[in-house]
């Protein structure tokens, strides 16, 4: 019965339904993207979703994030989420990983999922998600959001053009422009992570025309709409291919920092910590040898450095840091940190 209205649709029947039972989706972000591609794939009955966050709800979030509520504030995203679609659909199956996606957990987490939906607001995190799902031959469905306007695509559909073939990398620290940044019309996310969702299921299913080598443009402000078509570039595809072969080979690193590992470097000689953040952001982390650097200056301040030198990198929630991060290891720095889950981690040590 629950699904009955679907059902009966002569592209899906009950072999279509048994199909959404047994797909393994993971969805990597549980924000404004996130929340209503969970909230539809549970309520299609997609049998097997994961959830990669390693955020709090907070109260700015409340607009666009309707999977949560103000008592909510404070908690795991991705452990609310998993709450809240399973009391939508208590039949299927939900796992949680309350911790950013990082290429240090990317290929254990990703697993035996057959679809990843990119609903990150991060660059780096983007790349490490098309090269994880190229090495491993699956999709990758992709959404991002600004102010008013929207874009949506599928990469790496059946051998087709990945993420790196639209967006080639830069060595640069431009980030995505967030919600926090820019501002966003609350009912965007929830369009554009509803596409999203939309090609996910048809994907699982084998029906219609799959968004793979055109990207959907949406502006919200005057209702239009774009296709733009991209080619696939074996080059790009390539650089993908190599960089999701060496994550699966190589050996966890110990770059993410727990706090306790964190105050410990903050307490030794010759290391210099970096706070990422704007300059206005609280709270305040006071320590001697603690340097303010927002993320757009670190490029310059980096260049400064001995890439000998060790560095401890943090911000708020660990997004950042692991922007910076890779960065400077790019850049060919060594011995480089950073603060895992950010400073919101450190509870009673800052004021």
């Amino acid at each position: 019965m629950r699904y009955s209205r679907q059902i009966i649709l002569p592209e899906i029947g009950e072999t279509g339904q048994q199909k959404l039972q047994n797909a393994r989706v993971l969805v990597i972000g549980a924000g404004g993207l996130g929340c209503p591609v969970l909230q539809n794939l549970a309520a299609a009955g997609v049998g097997n979703i994961g959830i990669v966050d390693g955020d709090v709800v907070d109260e700015t979030n409340l607009h666009r994030q309707l999977l949560y509520s103000l008592k909510d504030c404070g908690k795991s995203k991705a452990e609310t989420a998993k709450k809240a679609i399973l009391e939508l659909n208590p039949d299927i199956k939900v796992t949680v990983f309350s911790e950013f996606f990082t290429a240090e957990n990317a290929t254990q987490i990703v697993g035996d999922y057959q679809i990843l939906v990119d609903c990150t607001d991060t660059i780096s995190v983007r790349y490490l998600i098309n090269d994880v799902a190229v090495v491993k031959r699956i999709p990758m469905v992709y959404a991002s959001i600004h102010k008013f306007e929207g874009q949506v695509s599928v990469f790496n559909y059946k051998n087709g053009p990945s993420y790196r073939c639209l967006f080639p990398e830069t060595e640069g620290l431009n980030a995505v422009p967030n919600c926090a940044d820019s501002g966003v019309l609350g009912v965007l996310p929830n369009t554009l992570g509803t596409f999203q969702a939309t090609e996910v299921l048809k994907i699982i299913l084998g029906i219609g025309e799959i968004l793979s080598g055109k990207l959907l443009i949406y502006d919200a402000l005057y209702f239009q709409t774009q296709i733009i078509s991209f080619v696939k570039n074996p080059k790009a595809v390539e650089k993908g291919f190599i960089n999701g072969t060496l994550l699966l080979n190589s050996k966890k690193t110990l770059e993410n920092l727990n706090p306790e590992a964190f105050l410990e470097k903050c307490k030794q000689s010759g290391i210099v910590i970096i706070d990422v953040r704007e300059l206005e952001e609280t709270p305040k982390f006071k320590k001697n040898n603690v340097v303010r650097i927002p993320l757009r200056d670190l490029e310059e301040y980096s260049a400064t450095l001995d890439k000998n030198q060790e560095i401890v990198l943090f911000c708020q929630t660990g997004k950042r840091s692991q922007m910076a991060l890779n960065y400077l290891i790019k850049s060919g720095f060594v011995g480089v940190y950073h603060l895992a889950k950010g400073i919101a981690s450190l509870k009673d040590q800052i004021q």
